[in-house]
């Protein structure tokens, strides 16, 4: 970023935790002001980010946090689209409830955020500083599905979706809207249903094994992809769906007896 240009804001929701607080830590390391919208207060405000809870899942939340962001930081550049919600169930034990829930967090909400905020990104994009961003965080179970998962399944399809329209919509107001597929991060969520199983350690081996990279993905990994979609380097990309998952979806797997 040029020292002459005013900095840049970024909000950033579901950010207290997990990829949301890698995305939010790389923005700041990249020169960024950013703002945590989540119901929750981050564990460490250390790093300078501003915090405003948000519930994505309410109309009213969502105004009144991008009303804030632009009261405190006089703009908005970036908006990443985090917050989300994952359970497991059985089609059949399936409650409407915690299917609505899953809809009102993971693809209603990205649709409120992004509403709200496109005159602010609009503004923006007009100003002398350039164009402005959305990044939507996906999966890559937008694309396949592990048991149980009808629902985040479903919703992570639609961030996909709503990536592409948003895109074709919002491309002539200098605004750019990408999505990233995340594969399997190493994140509190992820870790726990690790450390419960009995054989935790041969989990974590196996877990590996799935990904030509060798390794399970950190959350800082998805941040630096962030980091790249909300920056000027990407400035002719849009409509992406950008699957950052060491490769796992690229690699069939073959029977286990065939030991490969």
């Amino acid at each position: 970023m040029s020292g002459a240009r005013e900095r840049r804001v970024a909000l950033v929701t579901g950010g207290a935790q997990g990829i949301g607080a890698a995305i939010a830590m790389k923005l700041a390391a990249a020169g960024f002001d950013v703002v945590i919208g989540d119901l929750n207060e981050p564990r460490d405000l250390s790093a300078g980010h501003d915090w405003i809870r948000l519930d994505v899942t309410t109309e009213v939340s969502v105004e009144a946090v991008v009303a804030a962001v632009l009261e405190r930081h006089g703009r908005l550049d970036v908006v990443i689209n985090n917050a989300g919600i994952m359970f497991e169930a059985d089609v059949e034990d399936h409650s409407l409830e915690l299917w609505n829930r899953a809809l009102a967090v993971n693809l209603t909400g990205p649709f409120l955020v992004a509403k709200h905020a496109v005159p602010a990104l609009r503004a923006t994009a007009e100003s002398r500083d350039g164009g402005t961003a959305i990044v939507n965080i996906g999966s890559i179970e937008g694309d396949c599905c592990n048991p149980q998962h009808a629902a985040y399944a479903a919703t992570k399809s639609g961030v996909h979706g709503l990536t592409r329209s948003l895109a074709v919509d919002l491309g002539p107001m200098g605004i750019r809207v990408n999505a990233i597929a995340p594969g399997w991060i190493d994140t509190e969520l992820n870790a726990s249903y690790v450390d419960d199983h009995p054989e935790a350690d041969e989990v974590r081996r196996q877990l590996a094994t799935l990904h030509p990279v060798g390794r399970i993905g950190d959350p800082a990994d998805v941040g630096d992809v962030a980091v790249w979609l909300a920056g000027d380097e990407s400035r002719f990309v849009t409509g992406q769906v950008i699957t950052v998952d060491g490769g796992r979806l690229a690699r069939p797997p073959l029977a286990p007896i065939m030991g490969r």
